[in-house]
């Protein structure tokens, strides 16, 4: 597994149970995105690129929260090489089970449940492409904590402050969305994930 150190900026390999502590990127794919050959290049030419914003977000956001590595799909694993790609895609519900949080970078919201109004909340959550993913219901259910970000990275909120938007949106009953340990789905959720990445153009 590779995982990006949030200080150094530099990805680092890790076998086995030899993982360090390490938060996850939930996002949307669009242009300009950073990949593991573009982060691997001596220098500092891909922080220049559209997609280095939300990385550099998630690892500010990583070093206030204390946490020394984070995961970003676009840039940890190496897609020229098809084997690790496919361990990578059969290895991903595991992978957000076991980081010590989900960040969810919204591109397309703005603000958040202490500036928005109910509604606008509620009719911003609804239009956002993030919930229209294919990897939306593991990524939601697969991690401890699941903290959602603006296109700002101003705090939105936290899956449990969120549960009724998201019951709304994605028809997950709220107690499983405030309660997905106690409950025991995220087995389910595991089961019930279809696709790939690489066919999910909405990501």
């Amino acid at each position: 597994m590779r995982l990006l150190n949030v200080k150094s900026l530099q990805i680092e390999l890790f076998s086995g149970s030899n993982v360090s502590a390490y938060v996850i990127l939930s996002h949307c794919w669009g242009g300009g995105e950073v990949s593991f050959e573009d982060i691997s290049v001596p220098g500092a030419a891909w922080l220049r690129k559209v997609g280095a914003r939300k990385i550099k977000y998630a690892c500010e956001q990583s070093m206030r929260d204390q946490w020394a590595y984070v995961w970003i799909d676009t840039c940890c694993i190496d897609k020229r090489s098809s084997a690790e790609l496919s361990e990578a895609i059969n290895s991903m519900y595991n992978w957000y089970e076991e980081s010590h949080v989900c960040y969810v970078y919204l591109e397309d919201v703005l603000g958040g449940i202490q500036i928005l109004p109910e509604t606008d909340l509620d009719l911003q959550f609804h239009k956002s492409r993030w919930f229209t993913r294919g990897w939306t219901l593991q990524e939601l259910i697969a991690p401890n904590y699941v903290l959602f970000y603006d296109k700002t990275w101003r705090p939105v909120g936290s899956r449990e402050a969120l549960a009724s938007h998201i019951s709304a949106i994605t028809k997950i009953p709220e107690k499983i969305l405030k309660e997905p340990l106690e409950l025991g789905i995220r087995q389910c959720g595991k089961e019930n994930v279809m696709g790939s990445r690489e066919a999910d153009d909405s990501h």
